[in-house]
C-alpha cells in the first residue's frame, strides 16, 4: 500500500467523468442513549506505516512524539465519525510490537531491530479501543523489504537465517509463497499479535504474489518442481499456495481469539470479462486471479474470510475500470454470501495533480458513497489512507461527512 506499486495500476487508461446524484441519507436507528444515530456500517482508514506514509511521520522521531502523532490520527478517526482503523503493524516482515520472531520495524527508529522503548500496537489497541474505535491489524504476508540486499536487513533475520526462502523480484525482496514452511513461518509470525493483543480483525492489503513487473520471472521454480506436481499449471499451484494461506490464516485465527474477524483488502479487479465472463466490465491492466494468484472471488463465495475491502480506486466513469461498475459487480458476488462487503476508497487522490479531472472535485468521493448505497450488499467504506483524512486538501473527506456521516455508526459485526 502507500507509495507502492497498486498505484501504479490505477492511473492506467483514460477518464471520463459522470455525474451522480446527490447524497443520500443515512438510515437511522436508535442507539442506547435513545438518541437517533446511524445503523451500523464500516467507516475505517488505513494508518500505513510502511516508508513511513502515513505514521510515524519519519523514523526517529522520540517515543513521545510518535505515540502523539499516533493518537492525533485516533482522534481524527473519531472526528470525522470513522469507527474502525486498519493499522500496518507489518509493513515488511517487521513488527510493530515486540515480537519473538521478527525484529522491529526500522520505520521506527531508522534502524530495524532497534526496540523504539514503547509498544506501538499495544498502544493503539487500547487507545483506539478507549476512543470507541475497532483497531484492525493490518499485515503484509510476503514483502520482505523494498531493495533488494540481504545484507540491509538486521542480522537475525528469518530471511538471512533462511535464505532459501527469499526471491528476489522487481528490486524488492519476498518470501517465497510456494514453500509450506514459509507459509507456516508468517502465519506464526502474525498470530503473535492475535495472541497478545485484543485486536478486532487480521487484515491483509493486496500483496500476495507480487504485481507483475514487465521483463522479470518471479524466480520459484525449484519450489513448483518439488510441490506442484499435482496442479496443471504454475498459475494453479500459485493459487493453491495463496487459498492455503488464507484458509490457514482464518483457522489460526479462530483458534487463537475466536472473536477476532480476518478480512482482505484486495486490488479490485478479479478478473475482466474479456478474460472470463464472470468477471467485471473492466479493461484494468492487472487482474487479481491472473497476476496476483488471488482468488478473490472464491474467498468471498466460500466464506473463508469474514469481510472484502476492494480497492476501488477508479472514478465513476472511468473507462478502463468504472467504479459503478465494479461495485455493481462486488455486489453480486458477495450477494447471498456471510462475507461482509465494504468497499476501498482512494481518498488520496482527491486534489492531487495528474490524476483524473474527477478528482479534482471535492464531491466525486461523497458520489461514490451515494452511488453505493443503492446496493444493500455494501455495508461501508475503507479510506486510503491517514494522512489525507488529516489534510484533506480540497475538502473531499469533509463532504463525505457533511453528506454521509452526520451521526456516528457502529461497525458491523
Amino acid at each position: 500500500m502507500g507509495q507502492l506499486s497498486r498505484r501504479a495500476f490505477s492511473l492506467a487508461a483514460l477518464s471520463t467523468l459522470a455525474t451522480a446524484p446527490g447524497a443520500a441519507a443515512v438510515p437511522l436507528t436508535e442507539g442506547p442513549d435513545h438518541r437517533p444515530r446511524a445503523s451500523a456500517e464500516m467507516r475505517g482508514v488505513w494508518l500505513a506505516t510502511v516508508a513511513n506514509r502515513d505514521w510515524p511521520s519519519r523514523p526517529g522521531l522520540p517515543a513521545a512524539d510518535q505515540r502523539v502523532e499516533l493518537t492525533a490520527h485516533l482522534d481524527r478517526a473519531v472526528r470525522d465519525r470513522l469507527n474502525t482503523v486498519m493499522f500496518q503493524v507489518r509493513p515488511t516482515a517487521d513488527a510493530l510490537w515486540p515480537s519473538p520472531y521478527e525484529p522491529w520495524s526500522e520505520y521506527l527508529t531508522g534502524t530495524q531491530g532497534q526496540d523504539p522503548g514503547w509498544d506501538p500496537l499495544g498502544t493503539a489497541v487500547r487507545e483506539a479501543h478507549a476512543r470507541g474505535l475497532e483497531l484492525h491489524a493490518w499485515f503484509n504476508p510476503y514483502r520482505i523489504a523494498n531493495h533488494t540486499d540481504p545484507g540491509r536487513l538486521v542480522p537475525s533475520h528469518p530471511a538471512r537465517r533462511h535464505p532459501d526462502w527469499v526471491v528476489p523480484y522487481g528490486g524488492k525482496l519476498y518470501y517465497n509463497p510456494g514453500l509450506p514452511e514459509v507459509r507456516a513461518f508468517v502465519q506464526r509470525a502474525m498470530l503473535d499479535a492475535v495472541a497478545a493483543y485484543p485486536v478486532d480483525a487480521v487484515h491483509f492489503d493486496d500483496y500476495f504474489y507480487p504485481y507483475p513487473v514487465a521483463g522479470q520471472t518471479f524466480g520459484d521454480d525449484d519450489a513448483y518442481d518439488r510441490y506442484g506436481g499435482a496442479f496443471g499449471s504454475r498459475a494453479d499451484w500459485r493459487r493453491d499456495n495463496i487459498n492455503r494461506l488464507v484458509q490457514e490464516m482464518a483457522a489460526g485465527i479462530k483458534r487463537v481469539r475466536p472473536a477476532t474477524r480476518f478480512g482482505i483488502s484486495p486490488f479490485g479487479v478479479w478478473r475482466n470479462a474479456s478474460t472470463d465472463p464472470r468477471g467485471s466490465d473492466t479493461q484494468a491492466g492487472a487482474q487479481t486471479y491472473d497476476d496476483l494468484y488471488a482468488d478473490t472471488r472464491e474467498w468471498v463465495r466460500e466464506r473463508w474470510i469474514d469481510y472484502i475491502v476492494p480497492q476501488i480506486y477508479w472514478n465513476i466513469g472511468f473507462a478502463a475500470a468504472d467504479y459503478a461498475k465494479l461495485v455493481d459487480w462486488w455486489a453480486s458476488v458477495a450477494q447471498g454470501t456471510r462475507t461482509r462487503l465494504y468497499i476501498g476508497e482512494a481518498l488520496y487522490k482527491a486534489g492531487t495533480a495528474g490524476q483524473p479531472s474527477a478528482w479534482q472535485d471535492p464531491v466525486e468521493l461523497s458520489r461514490h458513497l451515494t452511488l453505493a448505497a443503492r446496493y444493500p450488499q455494501v455495508r461501508g467504506h475503507v479510506f486510503f489512507a491517514a494522512k489525507d483524512v488529516a489534510a484533506d486538501p480540497i475538502g473531499a473527506m469533509a463532504r463525505v461527512v457533511a453528506d454521509h456521516y452526520g451521526r456516528s455508526a457502529r461497525p458491523p459485526r
